[in-house]
């Protein structure tokens, strides 16, 4: 600003504008529990959006004790970049209680997940009081309830946040599928006997707070997206939870489908999983050598499905190989031509991913979360409304890839393509910084991820 000679301010001489500056970063407060690195399934889910958003936006990850040497190892600051929560004595006495009702480390999750809610509590109350003061004084835009990721446990943050001007996020919840028809064997066998009273999660403290005053909810898969009351739908996204890295993911399939085929199944051993079933669908043409099938992973059912390959005579061509680790599963799946996911209740399918990453066709059981995850042009479903039936599907698909191998070919090229442009964990931030963005500025209500046809 210029001042003439004659005291005026000079208008002509004002300086104009300036550029603008650039938007202030997302301040997000991010809730997970469960957030670890080194771990799978859902825990390293947590981890990996965590550090995603890291990337994106200017995060504070709250996080349990637990997951401290793993995530301090990645070169993360406690109280800078993270702040540990110890509730282990209450985690350990649900456990405890768990395990008296008849769960164990593979089986009875809905025992654990109708548990959950008690350990929330403890945990919510104590990133409460740690930093119920930053946030009444603004210091975060948001608060990001990231895990525990089943729809059955409430927030007990949501009345209060609301009450203080903070718009809270949850998500992705995930979980709940009915079990389909003709498995109650299974189920039985899974210790699922307390699915049949799921509803009563509804009656929960804090279940309706959660729905009604959350600023926006994610959703990892339809079915859970359909089950979030009708006053929350506006406020709903579908968005499935699971990603890929592609550094850990990275290799990529280059040899050419032609009998014999290679097929893989990767997953705990478990009855639901159904493992024995994709054996037994393929046991004429494992045993003609049209057919060789890698089983990757571990669990209470493998000494039974070793005794199949045994009683069917087909030991030449199916390789178990046991728990083999995360980073190393990619080794083996690239070599084959084809990956298996026979799962009656899948909620999420993170192993579809990792094999579409690689360029390995998935073949799935059309039921639950992994058929959302790909089309008709990336993968091939298989339509089932028994064992029976879910056996003879599988079998009539891979008769069909047998006579015609290169549709695998075309279908493993299709996965990679749509994997990088939808299903990174980099892409996957993208849409939910889109959510923080209509959360904290308002605005037409974005579009996120395309569902499969």
């Amino acid at each position: 600003m210029v001042v003439e000679s004659t005291g005026q301010i000079s208008d002509h001489h004002m300086p104009g504008p300036g550029p603008t500056p650039p938007p202030r970063p997302r301040r997000i407060l991010l809730l997970a529990e469960i957030a670890n690195p080194d771990m799978v399934s859902v825990p390293l889910v947590a981890w990996c959006i965590a550090e995603a958003l890291a990337r994106q936006a200017d995060v504070h990850l709250v996080t349990h004790i637990r997951n401290r040497p793993a995530i301090a190892a990645l070169g993360w600051k406690e109280d800078r970049d993270f702040t540990i929560i110890d509730t282990e004595p209450m985690v350990q006495r649900i456990f405890r209680i768990a395990r008296f009702l008849g769960a164990s480390d593979n089986r009875g999750w809905t025992i654990y997940q109708a548990l959950a809610p008690i350990g929330c509590y403890a945990f919510e109350k104590a990133a409460w009081d740690r930093f119920r003061s930053a946030l009444e004084v603004g210091d975060y835009d948001i608060v990001h309830r990231l895990t525990p990721m089943s729809p059955t446990t409430p927030s007990f943050l949501a009345r209060k946040l609301k009450r203080i001007g903070i718009p809270l996020v949850v998500g992705p919840l995930n979980g709940g599928l009915p079990w389909p028809a003709g498995f109650a064997d299974r189920m039985l066998r899974e210790r699922e006997w307390l699915s049949r009273l799921r509803g009563a999660y509804k009656w929960l403290p804090g279940y309706a707070s959660t729905r009604r005053d959350a600023a926006a909810i994610l959703a990892g898969s339809l079915y859970t997206l359909s089950e979030l009351p009708a006053k929350a739908q506006p406020r709903s996204f579908h968005l499935p939870e699971n990603g890929i890295d592609p550094a850990r993911f990275g290799l990529r399939r280059t040899r050419r489908a032609k009998a014999p085929l290679r097929g893989a199944f990767v997953g705990r051993l478990v009855p639901y999983k159904c493992a024995d079933v994709l054996i037994r669908s393929a046991w004429d043409l494992l045993a003609k050598r049209e057919l060789h099938l890698d089983i990757i992973g571990d669990g209470p059912e493998r000494e039974s499905i070793a005794a199949l390959i045994r009683d069917l005579g087909v030991d030449h061509a199916v390789t178990l190989h046991g728990e083999v680790p995360h980073r190393q599963v990619q080794t083996l799946l690239v070599d084959c031509d084809f990956l298996a996911c026979p799962s009656i209740r899948e909620f999420g399918g993170g192993v579809v991913l990792e094999a579409m990453a690689l360029g390995v066709a998935p073949i799935v059981a059309d039921y639950g979360g992994p058929t959302e995850l790909m089309d008709d042009e990336t993968g091939i479903r298989v339509p089932f409304d028994g064992p029976e039936a879910l056996a003879e599907g599988l079998r009539t698909v891979l008769l069909e890839v047998l006579a015609n191998p290169e549709k695998l070919d075309r279908l493993g090229d299709a996965a990679v393509a749509r994997v990088q442009s939808t299903f990174t964990w980099d892409r996957k931030a993208e849409q939910i910084g889109r959510v923080y963005d209509w959360v904290r500025d308002g605005g037409p209500r974005p579009s996120l991820l395309c569902t499969a046809s």
